[in-house]
């Protein structure tokens, strides 16, 4: 558990938006992540941001612009790649998921988020920052994705069918044959006890 934490953190690090730590107001720390363990041809691909606030003030006028996932290779199927977040406290996080839909197999690189905001109320300057990077990721095409992992529910129903002539066929032979022998094998019972 700790090591996540650990993966986590420095991640985090990656995506720090502010080197100065003596000037006070709002800091923000910005992860992206890909949550999908496999990333599948027209299948959902999920990707959460999480903004954390390490500073001493609010961080104002937030501004999450994703621009780094072609059209041509994703749809989005629900939530927003550019967001506006009126106001972060100090000490807390906010989370934003966004679902896509890959339609092109291949690799592809899953590159930064770019983030605006304002370290206070009174601040006129706009600090500008990037997230952490996901890194290159292989998109999968469905049917190989399915040759792996699916169930195969109706191939094995093939293949019972297939086989049951073969195994029932024997079985019914034995068993006449043996209910034939096993009839003339019995001793029959006299009436004379």
């Amino acid at each position: 558990m700790w090591k996540n934490s650990l993966l986590v953190l420095c991640a985090l690090t990656v995506g720090t938006l502010s080197l100065d730590d003596n000037d006070g107001g709002a800091r923000l720390l910005v992860s992206k992540q890909i949550l999908n363990r496999y990333i599948v041809e027209d299948m959902d691909l999920i990707v959460k941001y999480t903004l954390y606030n390490v500073g001493t003030s609010p961080a104002v006028n937030v501004e999450l612009n994703d621009n780094s996932f072609n059209k041509e290779v994703f749809n989005v199927v629900g939530g927003y790649l550019n967001i506006k977040i009126p106001r972060i406290p100090p000490a807390t996080n906010v989370t934003h998921t966004v679902v896509l839909k890959p339609i092109q197999v291949g690799f592809y690189n899953f590159t930064a988020a770019e983030i605006k905001y304002q370290k206070s109320d009174d601040a006129a300057e706009t600090q500008e920052g990037i997230s952490s990077e996901p890194g290159e990721g292989y998109i999968v095409a469905f049917r190989d994705y399915d040759k792996k992992f699916s169930p195969h529910l109706l191939d094995w129903c093939a293949f019972a069918i297939m086989t049951f002539p073969s195994l029932a066929i024997p079985f019914f032979l034995w068993w006449s044959s043996k209910s034939k022998y096993d009839s003339f094998s019995k001793p029959k019972k006299s009436k004379d006890n």
